[in-house]
């Protein structure tokens, strides 16, 4: 089943072209890296798709999310759309200083009315659970980083979607989250994009994707020093 669908999507800043007419489908159950030069506009894509930026009018509907038709929606359907449906890794991470580690994770369940038990497994699965009543100035930034990705996967959404989720953390727990992230699109049959400049981590993907000035190609990883 197609999640989400890209229609000749493109975008322009101040008259320069970053997206152009783009067009992808992405399937329910598939976890996609995206690769390519930096200021091709990776981030763009995710920030398009996420309904916090807006494409270049092209007559039709650029961006469907499960059939939805983002252009066709105000903005409180646009964010109620985000809350059901989204799970977000921001560079930034973006966890609220106010709030501790639990209620930071617990934040999407609120947001949809959901029981809020499962925050404190996904703190602990993220490795974070003896921490769950620190505040985030308590914690180094890749421990932040895990809070926001235990932050975006506590809701079971149906589309992640991921900038860098491992370049704040070491390899070890890296691969450990990579594989919480495997393990979560496979139970829920969600699909992920996740953006990187890891070759390691996007080798852990079903899929890797390599972004240009030509569009989205599907593509591998080769060994320059291969022989």
């Amino acid at each position: 089943m197609t999640m989400l669908e890209l229609r000749q999507l493109s975008k322009s800043y101040n008259g320069r072209p970053v997206l152009d007419r783009l067009s992808w489908a992405f399937q329910a159950g598939e976890f996609v890296s995206i690769m390519g030069d930096s200021g091709v506009g990776k981030s763009t894509l995710l920030n398009l798709i996420a309904g916090l930026d807006t494409p270049d009018a092209n007559g039709g509907s650029p961006i469907i999310v499960d059939g939805i038709p983002m252009s066709g929606l105000d903005d409180d359907a646009a964010t109620r759309l985000r809350r059901a449906r989204m799970g977000f890794i921001f560079q930034a991470f973006h966890v609220l200083p106010h709030l501790t580690l639990l209620q930071n994770v617990a934040l999407p369940l609120l947001l949809n009315g959901l029981p809020t038990q499962r925050a404190a497994e996904m703190l602990e699965a993220v490795g974070l659970g003896c921490r769950e009543h620190d505040f985030p100035h308590q914690i180094s930034g890749g421990q932040m980083q895990r809070v926001a990705i235990a932050r975006a996967l506590v809701h079971r959404p149906a589309l992640v979607l991921a900038d860098e989720p491992t370049g704040n953390l070491d390899p070890d727990t890296a691969d450990a989250i990579l594989t919480l992230l495997q393990r979560e699109i496979k139970a829920t049959g969600a699909c992920a994009i996740m953006v990187t400049h890891s070759q390691h981590a996007a080798k852990k993907t079903d899929k890797i994707l390599h972004l240009s000035s030509t569009g989205l190609k599907e593509t591998t990883i080769v060994n320059p020093f291969a022989q």
